[in-house]
């Protein structure tokens, strides 16, 4: 803005324009987790007691993981599912185990693990904001727009920016509103 100065404006106009120049961030609010730090209590996964089988669960999902980033997607596939049997009640592994089904094609199982895992979840935590996202990236493929604005929104609402993203992209008429925006305030 050359002639006038962003302290010049009102507070609901700096987050108009932020809306604008920014449209990932909704609100001007940045919600990134890298994982290291303590999250709000409502995005957080339920406790899980500290028991030999939890304990075997994760150490076979985070093998899963492994070699998921090696780009072993069977390997990985099998110590998930290992990591299910080990504790079915978790939600994190079937939601692992989606990703990979995804990647390798199979979206009937990858939806039937999303399933499971919101339903563990309760569509809620980390592990249902990551759920939430993967079935609507599936919907969106499948051409249920509608389901897969309604999984996005529930899943912004958790603190997912991907969704914020996937909001905005499906929304053409705010698309084409920002971009004339942004047309106008170059010409200034």
């Amino acid at each position: 803005m050359n002639s006038i100065s962003r302290d010049c404006l009102s507070e609901h106009d700096r987050q108009v324009l932020e809306s604008i120049f920014n449209p990932s961030q909704i609100g001007g609010e940045e919600m990134i987790y890298s994982g290291e730090e303590e999250l709000p209590e409502d995005l957080q996964d339920l406790a899980e007691p500290n028991n030999p089988r939890i304990q075997a669960s994760k150490k076979l999902e985070l093998e899963g993981i492994e070699w998921a980033e090696k780009g072993d997607l069977q390997s990985a596939l099998t110590a998930f599912t290992k990591s299910i049997e080990a504790a079915p009640d978790r939600p994190a592994p079937w939601n692992n185990r989606a990703q990979a089904h995804r990647y390798l094609g199979n979206e009937k199982a990858a939806l039937d693990d999303i399933e499971q895992a919101l339903r563990l979840s309760s569509s809620s935590g980390r592990t249902g904001c990551k759920a939430l996202c993967q079935r609507g990236i599936l919907k969106r493929k499948n051409n249920d727009t509608e389901g897969a604005r309604q999984d996005f929104e529930q899943a912004a609402k958790l603190g997912s920016n991907f969704a914020r993203t996937q909001m905005i992209e499906l929304n053409p008429y705010a698309a084409l509103c920002n971009q004339m925006l942004r047309e106008v305030m170059k010409l200034k």
